[in-house]
C-alpha cells in the first residue's frame, strides 16, 4: 500500500470511495438518492480541484494495487490557536480493517505538524461506533457533543480533539453581550468558510442552548438557509452546506 499526496487525477476515485464508504456506513439510514446528493454536493469535480489548490488543504490518499482505497482531508484554519481539522476520513468497504485508517491519519498528522498546527480536531456521528471508537483508539479526546441535523432526522455529534503535547482540554467560551443578552462565542466550535471561519454562539455554557454564530470578521448577524449555509452580510463570507462524520473506517 502507498499513502501519497492527492492530485487532481484521483477526483473520479475520490469520488467513488466517498460513495462506497458513506453507502457502507449510512446505507441503513439514508436513502440512496441522498447520498448520492451528499457526494454531489460535497465532492464535486470542481470543488475537489479547488480543495487540492488551497495550500491550506491537506489531502492524502491510500493506494493499493492501481486503486484508491482510502483518504483523508483536512483544513489548516487560524482562530486562536492553529487548527487542524479533519473533514472526513473514509476508507472503501473491502479495505476496512486493514489498518488503512491508521495510516492516513497518521501521515495527516505528520503534515499537520510540519504546519505548526497547535490542536487537532474531528467530528464523528456518535451513532457511528466504529468512527468514535477510531479516534478513542488514536489519542483523541471527547470534548463535547452537539445535534445536528441529516435528511431531515436529527443526529448527535461528537468533537474529538488532541494536542501535539498532551494536555487537558479547555473550552474555549468568551463571554459577550449582543443586544443586551449574555451569550458565549465558542472559539474551538467553528463552521470554515470561504473568508474565514464561523464560530457558534449559546446562551448558557453548557452549549444546550443555540443563540446563533458569529463570523471571524467580528459580525455577530450571521444568517443561516434551510441548507445551513452560513453568510456573513458583512464580509460576505460563506459556508457550505454541513458536513458530518470525519471517520468512515
Amino acid at each position: 500500500m502507498d499513502i501519497r499526496q492527492a492530485t487532481p487525477d484521483d477526483v473520479a476515485e475520490i469520488r467513488r470511495v466517498a460513495r462506497e464508504s458513506l453507502a457502507e456506513s449510512y446505507g441503513h439510514a439514508l436513502e440512496a438518492d441522498l447520498i448520492d446528493s451528499v457526494v454531489e454536493r460535497w465532492y464535486g469535480a470542481d470543488d475537489l480541484a479547488d480543495d487540492l489548490a488551497d495550500k491550506d488543504t491537506h489531502f492524502v490518499v491510500a493506494v493499493a494495487e492501481g486503486d484508491i482505497v482510502g483518504f483523508v482531508q483536512s483544513y489548516v484554519v487560524s482562530r486562536r490557536e492553529v487548527i487542524g481539522e479533519i473533514d472526513w476520513l473514509h476508507v472503501a468497504p473491502d479495505h476496512r480493517g486493514q489498518g488503512i485508517g491508521a495510516a492516513l491519519l497518521e501521515a495527516l498528522e505528520a503534515e499537520l505538524l510540519g504546519a505548526s498546527v497547535e490542536r487537532l480536531e474531528g467530528t464523528v456521528l456518535v451513532a457511528n461506533e466504529m468512527g468514535t471508537g477510531f479516534y478513542d483508539d488514536h489519542g483523541f479526546t471527547a470534548a463535547g457533543e452537539r445535534p445536528i441535523n441529516i435528511g431531515g432526522k436529527e443526529f448527535a455529534e461528537r468533537v474529538y480533539v488532541k494536542f501535539p503535547d498532551p494536555r487537558e482540554y479547555d473550552a474555549d467560551l468568551e463571554e459577550r453581550t449582543v443586544n443586551g443578552r449574555t451569550v458565549y462565542v465558542a472559539y474551538d466550535e467553528t463552521v470554515r468558510g470561504s473568508g474565514g471561519v464561523f464560530h457558534a454562539i449559546y446562551l448558557d455554557t453548557d452549549r444546550e442552548e443555540r443563540y446563533g454564530w458569529a463570523c471571524s470578521c467580528g459580525n455577530v448577524g450571521v444568517v443561516m438557509d434551510t441548507m445551513e449555509r452560513l453568510e456573513c452580510g458583512q464580509c460576505g463570507n460563506r459556508s457550505k452546506a454541513t458536513r458530518w462524520d470525519a471517520a468512515y473506517l
